[in-house]
């Protein structure tokens, strides 16, 4: 049996799909920092997908989202992200 939300619940449901590209963003940078610091390529290919997962969820162009992946480098996405935090902060 479902259970109903409070509206508390609803209203941090609510809140959350309203900062999901902030919170994306956020995350991206993060991961931009571990790639820099990964130290094995086991861990680098984790990294990747949990950027292109964000890509995703962030929707960002399908042709970038190949552009970055195929070239995999952490430059590249880390230019890439500084111009997505210009645009979103307009």
């Amino acid at each position: 049996m479902a259970k109903e939300r409070s509206q508390y619940q609803k209203n941090v449901i609510s809140r959350y799909y309203e900062n999901l590209d902030n919170i994306m963003l956020s995350k991206l940078q993060e991961l931009v920092t571990e790639l820099y610091l990964a130290d094995s390529k086991a861990k680098q290919d984790r990294l990747w997908e949990r950027v292109e997962k964000a890509m995703v969820k962030l929707k960002i162009k399908p042709a970038m989202i190949e552009h970055i992946m195929s070239q995999r480098s952490v430059t590249v996405l880390a230019k890439n992200l500084e111009d997505w935090l210009k645009a979103s902060k307009k």
